[in-house]
Parts: C-alpha cells; structure tokens; sequence
C-alpha cells in the first residue's frame, strides 16, 4: 500500500533544536488491536516527559480503527493521502488529505478507511505511549 504524498512523508523527518528523528529509520509496528493498521511511533512520551506523543498510521484499504477512547488524552488527526471517515462524537467527518479533527478525551470516536487506505498523523496530549 502506497501513496506519493505519504511517501514523501515515510521519508521524512522530526526536527527539533539539537535533534533529528529520520522517520525512515522508525520501524512500522501493527496495530495491537485493530487489524490493518499500523503505526510508526515518531516521538514517544518517554522523550517528552510524558507532554505528548506524535504517531503516523498506515489504515489499510477497507479497515477500521473501532469505536474507542483515550483517557486522559486529547487526540489530533492530520489527514496526510487517502481517503474515508471519521465519527467523532457521534458525528460523521468526511477524511480527505488537509482534514484535521480533534478528539478530546473520553470522546468516543473511529476512522474506517476507503478503497485506497487512508494516511494520517495522530498526537496525543499527554502522551500515549
């Protein structure tokens, strides 16, 4: 499963004053619960002090992440390539590349991929992982 614009981001790289993180050297890692789904765990909170953690995800064509929510954490989505939905609180976001949603916490919500997959970035505040 590929896609240019994604791509371009797996190859990538977090910058902050003093440090350099090339996302190409970040394994991929399946999702523990979610089939088709995998995340490349950018900044862990362990590098924070717990602040915040930053993930891309991979949803392969046609799979979801199910109805679930984080406690205590705020949730962003970044819509990187790809196309499907989100229900946030009850409410159907329509997830196409430039689409940022938020998911504040114990907000209940789910992302289900369209045919081509769907590419995003995920942070969490405070961290998740």
């Amino acid at each position: 499963m590929g896609n240019e614009v994604f791509d371009a981001f797996d190859e990538g790289r977090f910058e902050v004053p003093g440090k350099t993180i090339g996302f190409s050297d970040i394994p991929w890692s399946k999702h523990p619960t979610f089939q088709g789904v995998e995340l490349k765990h950018i900044v862990k909170g362990e590098e924070t002090g717990g602040a915040y953690s930053f993930h891309m995800v991979r949803i392969a064509p046609n799979c979801s992440i199910l109805d679930h929510i984080h406690d205590p954490q705020l949730e962003t989505h970044e819509v990187i390539a790809g196309y499907g939905t989100c229900i946030n609180d009850g409410k159907e976001i329509e997830y196409v590349p430039g689409v940022i949603s938020i998911m504040p916490a114990k907000v209940h919500h789910e992302v289900h991929a369209g045919e081509e997959g769907l590419f995003l970035f995920a942070k969490f505040m405070p961290a998740l992982c």
